[in-house]
């Protein structure tokens, strides 16, 4: 079951195996279909692996969608999209070929073991807030009351991203 309210949601797409151009398109093409439009969409940022770093670079995009689906359903339908693209859960922090991870739905705080909203790494993530601040620099944290900006600024992730593709979308 869906709301009839339309929730502005943030997404960051993460891909280090294959073609990741490609995985990119096609789950954006997967959100575009089974979750809403896609109102803004991010360049595409290159990284070092975060967390276990011995494996293939990623590549990141954030994108705002707006969506009817309720967190839980939202989080059910992002596990299908990435399971459709070949994603095994086995290993924490693992190579993949698509990640999807919900930065943000609406103003709402989630704290339940399968679903923490806003994403609880999110302040300590450059690959995750350089896109985002790309798309949603004002927007403010509801737990830590920053705006993207400044958590970027105040980030302890040393890791370097580096652009890989201007990519960039913004709905009329």
């Amino acid at each position: 079951m869906s709301t009839s309210v339309i929730a502005e949601t943030y997404l960051l797409l993460g891909t280090n195996q294959g073609n990741r151009m490609e995985l990119l398109d096609r789950a954006l093409m997967g959100i575009t279909q089974k979750i809403g439009d896609i109102s803004k969409s991010s360049s595409v940022y290159e990284t070092a692996a975060w967390g276990n770093e011995n494996q293939p670079n990623y590549l990141n995009q954030a994108v705002l969608v707006f969506t009817r689906l309720l967190p839980f359903q939202l989080l059910k339908t992002i596990n299908a999209i990435e399971k459709g693209l070949g994603r095994e859960r086995s290993i924490k922090w693992g190579s993949r070929p698509i990640d999807i991870d919900i930065l943000w739905y609406a103003d709402q705080i989630i704290d339940k073991p399968n679903l923490q909203i806003p994403h609880p790494h999110l302040p300590n993530r450059k690959f995750a807030l350089i896109p985002l601040q790309e798309i949603a620099p004002t927007l403010v944290h509801p737990v830590f009351k920053k705006t993207i900006t400044e958590l970027l600024q105040h980030t302890p992730d040393c890791l370097p991203v580096h652009l890989y593709k201007t990519d960039t979308y913004e709905q009329d």
